[in-house]
């Protein structure tokens, strides 16, 4: 067989075996395997120094030729095994945008101080209350005085107190807010009031330094004890649900007279008794009472015209009855053991 004839052979089968690889690893043996050092093409021209000079001439020219053509079908088997490559990369990382997402981390849960806040807040809200904020550091004047508690009132006592000076102290109740809403509103208004408070209490299962407290306060015309026990009614069955049943026990507030603290059946026992409620099947949740005159006549109100009804309530010790937690310490060290289960 001639020189030509071989090269002619040779660009037949390698254009057929190029031309079949089935991957990139396949095409580029094949491409050594013709065009390599040692290759059939390499070959084939290595032997060329055998011919006639008048023969050389031709043949490695039609080599050349042969040598492109090759190249060529590597390039376009190249492209061609790529594109697949893609698709299939493609393929493999589609996104479908209508699936459900799936989260690189997990998400965090609520608090549940700000659970019971936020409950607390809806039921609030739904009965027509509206939001009233005010600082938590404090005027004397609207923390103690202007709420019938003036300098000499033993009351104050109760209430170890962080002062800023003289005339400023860390509020120790939400109360201040029914002086700065009556000072700044005109009634009829229904507020709750929200906020931290701090009192120099020692730390420990029931007590904090700094806890949370909602002031519920509605101010009108011919307000009766029977309303507040209403609202105190739709309150309790929209957070702890419709069969905990309510009382109005006596006690004293120096900013309500007369005064009550509001107890519901515990829910642990169902009012049989337990550890929980110490065996009287109540537990108590809430101070109340109709707002002391001497308190409306304070902010500049006639008290035998507008009547006013308070209650307040720790958002931490609601927390507890509300999930059953036995140490208020827990709900302030953020141990993510403890917040888990909520």
């Amino acid at each position: 067989m001639g020189m030509m004839e071989s090269l002619a052979l040779l660009r037949e089968e390698a254009e057929a075996s190029l031309r079949n690889c089935q991957s990139p690893e396949e095409l580029e043996q094949q491409l050594i395997d013709v065009l390599g050092r040692n290759g059939s093409l390499t070959a084939i021209l290595r032997a060329m120094g055998k011919l006639e000079s008048s023969e050389r001439a031709s043949v490695g020219a039609y080599a050349n030729k042969v040598k492109s053509a090759l190249e060529a079908v590597v390039a376009e088997r190249r492209a061609a095994l790529g594109e697949v490559a893609k698709q299939l990369r493609f393929e493999k990382e589609a996104l479908d945008v209508t699936a459900p997402g799936q989260l690189a981390s997990p998400l965090g849960r609520l608090h549940p101080m700000t659970q019971t806040y936020r409950l607390i807040r809806d039921a609030l809200v739904g009965m027509g209350f509206s939001m009233f904020d005010g600082p938590e550091i404090e005027l004397d004047d609207n923390n103690f005085t202007l709420l019938n508690l003036p300098k000499d009132h033993p009351a104050r006592d109760m209430q170890d107190t962080f002062y800023i000076n003289e005339n400023v102290v860390l509020r120790t109740h939400t109360s201040p807010c029914e002086i700065r809403a009556l000072t700044t509103l005109t009634p009829p208004f229904r507020l709750m009031m929200p906020g931290r408070v701090f009192r120099v209490d020692e730390v420990d299962a029931s007590h904090s330094p700094v806890f949370h407290q909602i002031e519920g306060f509605v101010v009108d015309k011919g307000l009766t004890l029977g309303d507040l026990k209403g609202i105190l009614d739709s309150f309790v069955h929209a957070v702890f649900g419709e069969d905990v049943k309510t009382r109005l026990r006596p006690s004293y507030f120096p900013f309500t007279e007369p005064s009550a603290e509001l107890d519901v059946s515990c829910s642990i026992c169902g009012g049989k008794g337990c550890r929980v409620c110490k065996g009287t099947g109540w537990i108590e949740i809430l101070g109340c009472g109709i707002t002391n005159p001497h308190e409306i006549a304070n902010c500049g109100y006639d008290p035998k015209v507008w009547t006013g009804l308070a209650f307040g309530l720790g958002v931490d010790r609601m927390a507890n009855l509300k999930f059953g937690i036995n140490d208020i310490r827990l709900e302030y060290e953020n141990d993510a053991r403890f917040l888990r289960q909520f």
